[in-house]
């Protein structure tokens, strides 16, 4: 019986470490993801105040580029 339990607990163990691991590497890519999204939305909003300044230029008169 003691037998059985020691195997049982360097099983679950060896489960654990591989879900740690699992849940680092999700973490990590949690990072990068919401890196990304932020440069994206940055980027959105550069190109969104590019448009409204040629809308704005078009609108007082002066040629598109």
């Amino acid at each position: 019986m003691r037998e059985q339990l020691q195997l049982r607990i360097e099983e679950l163990k060896k489960e654990f470490e591989v879900g740690q691991a699992r849940l680092q590497e999700t973490e990590r890519q949690q990072v990068i993801l919401r890196e990304t999204l932020l440069r994206i939305s940055g980027a959105i909003q550069v190109l969104e105040e590019l448009l409204r300044e040629s809308d704005d230029k078009t609108q007082d008169g002066a040629r598109p580029e």
